[in-house]
């Protein structure tokens, strides 16, 4: 099973359907749908995947390797067209103002991506996405450090920024691999990648009009910024106290200067009181879920609740990395690790062998937040918030809202994600119906092309439609057609001696080559009776080429005749075939197993024809004589016999056709010939009771 069920251990080697989807659609837009089809095939996964379904990594993988053998490229060139993918499939998929308000520029953006991570967390439990730390050298070069649990996708990064950098904030960057190796330090993260990331801004020129145009309007509001500027400047000059001294002209310009300045910079410089005017009890209730600790870890102060839910925390030289792990991102516990990642938002998990036995019983209590260095005392704080996605989990852990102080905005995003979590469950139900329906949809449509393919095969395809859809069909009269009958020799003799079974293989494997036949050369069969085989050539569909069609069949089902062998004999069958070419009545006879049958004297005839030949030869009456005569056929004259029912007819045998080999005939070969030219500009089927 490729997909994984909420209810089984999760692996951190999975990803949700969002992943999949997302390639899917970008296979499709790029390439269409029978690529994604035949990639789909050969990486044998699903059609379709689920938003919020969890799916092993293994699948994923297996989709990019075979892209990458399907359209001769390396897995990087499909990993970066991924990753630029993948931004504008986000944005296209309702997160686009969820990007673009993440910052103001590259940097904030991509030191941000962690805290939106942890977000999206809330909805997909059990996303595990990559971490990401930006660092200035000092020659003030950017690198970009990249984390992750998987390895070989970190082409996906380049793809992401690049496309960020365009699209938000009009900028081109170029990321080349500095480092890529992987850290084994009680981290689960196995790869570390840094990244040279080189952003030059682009410049975009402005038509003349519209540069004088804002030329214009910027010194108008310059104009207008400086007069007013000016005003507050005389008023102030005006307003000044009088001093007992005497000051010096400059002094008064300085002073005025010096305003004008405060102005026009509109600079603001924070002010820090002397004394911090919050007493310890104040802070440690005001702030139920902080810890100080020093640069060795040793716990110096935490907030009331952490000490109620923690117990022993607060005790003397306890250190924070026994009671905690860290969960996000993936880094030692220790401090040079925790500044390099000061940027990102924390998850810590309390170890459960540190929780009292009567707290067991709960769940273990996950906080998230962020890391604040005091250098001048030395210590870290960690402002944090317990990690809750529902009420549910709010119970499990022993908690109550009122635990939360009333500031926290935890205590909103607990109840406006329980009824996310609601419009999750309900969008997830909606999925799976919905595939339900497209699978039962294809199944429904397979059987209807099954259902199809059997009526076609009983009746005329533009018969059977309108059979289908209710209507009448009428009968019709063809002015001219040519008619076929076959029979085996000695047929009687072999049923007297074989068994059923015996029977029913041999024609089975004569008619399943008489059958391939009649799509070679486009003729319709009308019935079997036994092991008689009756086609015609310009019914239903109307055809000036109907006597050469039917010829060249026989001709075909005389050499596909010495490929059957007779189970009494063991040699091959001999078969008697009658043509007779003349108008007929073809209509739909009956209502419960309605057939499309021919009437007239050309049947008669063309059946006569057949019972009056010669064993392995192919009879022809005058009139498909004159049909076929000039048309490349070998021909020759049978003379005069008694034909029941009809008298003295001159008849003949078709020999063979002097323009076409027996492998064009059997529709042998590479490619099939076109042996009929009509002087109508197309075939066209017949309309039910109009002369033909």
């Amino acid at each position: 099973m490729t997909r994984k069920r909420r209810n089984e251990p999760f692996s951190s080697h999975a990803w949700y359907g969002f992943i999949n989807t997302c390639l899917k659609s970008l296979v499709i837009e790029k390439f269409g749908e029978e690529t994604w089809e035949n990639l789909r095939i050969l990486a044998e996964v699903q059609e379709t995947f689920m938003t919020y379904e969890i799916y092993d990594d293994i699948l994923t993988l297996r989709l990019v390797q075979e892209a990458c053998k399907m359209l001769d490229v390396s897995s990087e060139v499909v990993l970066k067209l991924f990753g630029e993918y993948f931004f504008s499939f986000c944005k296209t998929s309702g997160y686009d103002t969820m990007l673009r308000t993440l910052g103001g520029n590259l940097v904030e953006f991509i030191e941000n991506l962690d805290a939106l991570h942890s977000y999206l967390a809330l909805s997909y439990e059990e996303m595990n996405a990559p971490s990401f730390r930006v660092e200035k050298t000092e020659d003030g070069k950017m690198l970009l450090h990249y984390y992750s649990d998987r390895k070989g996708l970190c082409h996906i990064v380049p793809g992401i920024i690049e496309a960020v950098a365009k699209d938000f904030f009009n900028s081109q960057v170029h990321m080349t691999i500095l480092n890529q190796f992987e850290e084994d330090e009680q981290t689960g993260k196995r790869e570390h990648v840094v990244f040279l990331v080189l952003q030059k801004n682009s410049t975009f020129k402005r038509k003349p009009e519209q540069t004088r145009v804002s030329n214009r309007g910027g010194q108008q509001q310059n104009r207008k910024e400086r007069d007013e500027i000016f005003l507050k400047m005389k008023s102030r000059y005006t307003n000044l106290p009088q001093c007992p001294g005497k000051r010096a002209p400059w002094e008064i310009v300085r002073s005025i200067i010096k305003f004008g300045q405060d102005l026009l910079t509109n600079s603001f410089t924070p002010s820090y009181p002397q004394k911090l005017w919050i007493e310890e009890q104040t802070f440690c209730n005001a702030f139920p879920f902080h810890i100080i600790f020093d640069e060795n870890l040793k716990v110096k102060q935490s907030g009331v609740n952490i000490q109620k839910f923690v117990p022993g925390l607060n005790t003397k030289n306890s250190r924070l990395d026994e009671y905690f792990s860290i969960i996000h991102p993936q880094v030692s516990f220790n401090i040079e690790s925790i500044k390099k990642f000061i940027n990102s938002q924390f998850v810590l998990k309390t170890r459960c062998e540190m929780v009292p036995e009567s707290a067991q019983q709960h769940s273990v209590l996950k906080l998230r937040g962020q890391m604040v260095w005091m250098a001048s005392l030395g210590c870290m704080m960690y402002l944090c918030s317990p990690k809750l996605r529902s009420l549910q989990e709010l119970e499990e852990r022993g908690l109550h809202i009122s635990d939360i102080a009333q500031h926290d905005t935890t205590r909103d995003l607990i109840l406006l994600n329980q009824q996310r979590l609601a419009e999750i469950e309900l969008s997830n139900q909606l999925e799976r119906k919905k595939e339900e329906l497209r699978i039962l949809s294809h199944h429904l449509e397979v059987e209807k092309k099954k259902t199809e393919t059997l009526l076609y095969a009983m009746l005329p395809q533009h018969v059977a439609n309108q059979l289908k859809e209710g209507k009448k069909v009428e009968a019709g009269e063809f002015e001219v057609c040519t008619i076929l009958f076959s029979d085996v020799v000695t047929f009687t003799n072999i049923c007297a001696a074989c068994e059923p079974i015996q029977i029913v293989n041999m024609l089975n494997s004569m008619y399943s080559k008489f059958d391939q036949l009649t799509n070679v050369h486009d003729v319709y069969k009308v019935e079997t009776i036994g092991d008689a085989y009756m086609v015609v050539g310009g019914v239903p569909v109307l055809t000036d080429t109907h006597a050469e069609r039917v010829a060249n069949f026989a001709l075909g089902m005389r050499i596909a005749a010495r490929e059957v062998t007779s189970p009494i004999t063991g040699k091959p069958i001999q078969i008697r075939v009658g043509l007779h070419t003349g108008p007929v009545l073809a209509g739909v006879v009956g209502q419960k197993m309605p057939r499309y049958c021919l009437f007239g004297d050309t049947v008669n005839t063309a059946s006569r024809m057949e019972s009056h030949g010669v064993p392995d030869h192919i009879h022809l009456s005058p009139t498909t004589q004159s049909a076929l005569q000039d048309k490349g056929f070998e021909i020759i004259e049978r003379g005069e016999i008694q034909v029941k029912g009809k008298g003295t007819m001159t008849t003949y045998f078709l020999l063979s056709n002097l323009l076409l080999s027996e492998e064009q005939i059997m529709g042998q070969g590479r490619e099939q010939p076109f042996m009929y030219t009509d002087s109508k500009q197309e075939a066209r089927e017949s309309i039910p009771g109009q002369q033909a």
